[in-house]
């Protein structure tokens, strides 16, 4: 869906910038953030319909920062993936539990990603 705001969560330089490039090319109107503080900073001007979330983030984990998300009338209705770097067996239950729309683990496929976010924000 050309134009949807993604905003990318990740606090790894090479990540955000292979996946901010990939969505943009895509159409996506993108935006990045290394930590949790950085995306709340930027969640209310941005205002992102689909949020690329890490899990292991310097400070507020994504989680974390998912659940408070999901807490708030504002921003609950915003789809989160997380994208965790070191997929670990129960780490996608987690990010479920926590509020997450979808789990991606990296390496993410480059080829399937774009596919995948359209998926959700066709179903959001």
């Amino acid at each position: 869906m050309p134009g949807e705001k993604i905003l990318i969560v990740d606090d790894n330089a090479t990540n955000l910038k292979l996946a901010r490039v990939l969505l943009q090319t895509e159409g996506y109107s993108v935006s990045a953030a290394i930590d949790a503080q950085d995306a709340l900073r930027q969640i209310p001007t941005f205002q992102p319909r689909l949020i690329l979330m890490d899990i292991q983030l310097p400070g507020m984990d994504g989680l974390e920062l998912t659940r408070c998300l999901k807490a708030e009338l504002a921003t609950k209705n915003i789809v989160i993936l997380a994208l965790p770097a070191y997929a670990m067996k129960g780490d996608e239950q987690k990010a479920l539990a926590a509020g997450c729309d979808g789990y991606i683990a990296k390496p993410f496929d480059i080829d399937s990603l774009p596919q995948v976010i359209a998926q959700h924000l066709e179903a959001s």
